[in-house]
């Protein structure tokens, strides 16, 4: 053959042999197979931008399993500290796809946080990104799982708590109107009747910041929150009670904490424990403490009060939903059994938990602990 044909036959040579291979690499990527030498080493293009704008967990990692990229839902989420996956069975799966190069979708039950009862129920995707990198994806299916158990407990759990108010509303009605020409009756049980209202108006909005936080959305969008400003915001919000009961509100501790979460859902929480502080403070005056330390990648805020206490059977139970220490004095205050249980939901939510230490005739301190956002995990997230 003459060398003149040699040139453009080997350009067609070369031609096919290319196509051949980029044939070979999308097969193989729509089969889930392992693609070495063929793709590029280094992360794609456009993958910090999507990362970002991802409202579910997203991982980006590197070959040895540091985390180059991770989203605000993946950090909300606790599924990333110090730039390492926190838990044994998402490294497992990220080692499988590592070795096999296949895609991997499984389903896992996590823990929430380092402490707590909370637990995740995920829905996994593991795949490979380029030659090096791996990809995570997981979607909350928390919600699926424990939904059967919501709706059971409410329907049992309000239907008993809102027989109260409202009989007693529809039989301070009927006797309104048997007093209609006695008017110091009338405004007895106008009196009480507003006080019914009110009760019943208190247990429906607690009733909706309790299934908020039962909600697979009730940390949708978490954000950077200082727990100063959380501190203040509550306090705030009980001076007022404070000061017609004689009880003086004392802050203090360590400052310039932060955590990942939802500030109103925390704020709510803090209100309700220094709320219980004042409500069951049995001297005149009294202190009620507020107080925030910070060490070891946790943040805990405590509520101290000079308070009647808790009896040391009912410790593992106030928490409960509709429980209550004492049932005649919670009549008398308008208290609906809720206050405490939304304190344990907006802990868990957040990944931590909370704590009560009590004594008779001592008071009581009650302890929310969260994990802190540290500056590293602040700067992987999302910027606010």
């Amino acid at each position: 053959m003459d060398s003149e044909w040699l040139v453009p036959l080997s350009l067609v040579f070369g031609t096919v042999v290319g196509a051949g291979m980029v044939a070979i690499v999308v097969l193989a990527a729509r089969r889930g197979q392992r693609a070495v030498d063929v793709v590029s080493p280094t992360v794609p293009d456009g993958v910090d931008q999507v990362i970002d704008a991802l409202e579910s967990a997203g991982v980006v990692l590197d070959p040895s399993n540091n985390v180059v990229k991770v989203s605000p839902g993946a950090l909300a989420f606790g599924l990333v500290a110090h730039q390492a996956l926190v838990h044994p069975e998402l490294v497992s799966i990220v080692d499988k796809v590592r070795r096999t190069g296949q895609t991997l979708t499984e389903e896992v039950h996590l823990a929430r946080g380092p402490f707590g009862d909370a637990n995740l129920y995920l829905f996994v995707r593991v795949a490979r990104l380029g030659a090096r990198y791996i990809l995570l994806l997981a979607e909350d299916r928390t919600e699926a799982y424990r939904l059967d158990d919501v709706r059971r407990d409410f329907v049992a759990n309000i239907s008993h708590e809102l027989k109260t108010p409202i009989g007693a509303v529809s039989l301070l009605a009927e006797a309104l109107s048997f007093a209609a020409d006695d008017p110091d009756q009338v405004r007895k049980f106008a009196k009480r009747l507003s006080k019914e209202s009110e009760r019943l108006a208190r247990i429906t909005q607690e009733i909706i910041e309790l299934s908020r936080l039962q909600a697979a959305d009730a940390l949708a969008k978490p954000e950077l929150v200082s727990i100063d400003h959380v501190v203040s915001l509550a306090i705030d919000q009980n001076h007022v009670v404070a000061d017609a009961n004689s009880v003086a509100l004392v802050s203090g501790g360590d400052h310039g904490a932060t955590v990942y979460g939802d500030e109103s859902l925390l704020v709510v929480a803090l209100h309700n424990l220094i709320a219980n502080a004042i409500q069951y403070s049995s001297s005149s005056p009294a202190r009620v403490g507020i107080g925030v330390s910070n060490s070891g990648g946790i943040v805990e805020i405590a509520v101290t009060d000079q308070g009647v206490g808790i009896p040391e059977e009912d410790l593992d139970r106030v928490f409960e939903r509709f429980f209550r220490i004492d049932p005649a004095r919670s009549r008398n205050t308008g208290g609906s059994g809720l206050g405490l249980s939304i304190v344990k939901h907006v802990a868990h939510n957040h990944g931590g938990d909370v704590r009560v230490w009590s004594q008779l005739g001592s008071g009581s301190t009650f302890t929310i602990r969260l994990p802190e956002a540290t500056t590293a995990e602040a700067g992987t997230g999302e910027e606010k």
